[in-house]
């Protein structure tokens, strides 16, 4: 018959309580950290299927310096020029988006 573990002293009791907390806390944060990673892993590109707003904003969040350059030279060249740009351009956009 095998020998039996001793029952703990109160004091024992609170420190294996302390690793046992702990060791569920750990547990815990590295199944979240493997979530976290999955998540990203799908975030990491943008998918053609998302709205448009959506895809820009997965877009921008990618190319923090595209979307920078963008609007230096936007900032450059004057809001009365953005303005007629996106004139020509936002009903092309429309376009495409409906046919």
């Amino acid at each position: 018959m095998p020998p039996t573990s001793p029952t703990p002293t109160p004091q024992q009791q609170l420190v294996l309580d302390r690793i046992h907390a702990q060791r569920e806390r750990l547990r815990t944060r590295r199944q979240a950290l493997r979530q976290a990673r999955a998540t990203t892993a799908t975030q990491g590109r943008v998918d053609p299927n998302d709205p448009l707003l959506t895809r820009l904003l997965t877009f921008a969040r990618l190319h923090p310096l595209a979307l920078g350059a963008v609007a230096g030279v936007a900032a450059l060249a004057g809001p009365n020029r953005v303005m007629r740009w996106v004139g020509v351009v936002l009903p092309a956009i429309l376009r495409m988006r409906r046919g």
